[in-house]
């Protein structure tokens, strides 16, 4: 199946791209979707590495990297936001 990526602020910035299409198995979460992209090594293996805190939206609702994705679902990766 095939998913949109979206990557927004500093995560953008670091792989100097605002998005990507992933193909990825049946079944497949928002975990196994950041690990496939973390396989990919370089610069995705540092800006979503697990030890670093990333949010996940599933079809612009924020989302568990529990969640189950579907072909042509859009996902977006981006850092926590703090505000004052």
């Amino acid at each position: 199946m095939n998913v949109q990526v979206r990557y927004f602020a500093s995560l953008r910035e670091t792989l100097g791209s605002g998005e990507t299409v992933a193909d990825l198995p049946p079944g497949s979460t928002l975990a196994t979707l950041r690990d496939a992209l973390i396989a990919r090594g370089g610069t995705y293996a540092t800006a979503l590495a697990r030890s670093r805190s990333v949010r996940c939206a599933l079809d612009q609702k924020m989302s568990e990297e529990t969640a189950a994705l579907r072909d042509g679902a859009e996902v977006a990766f981006f850092p926590p936001v703090t505000g004052g």
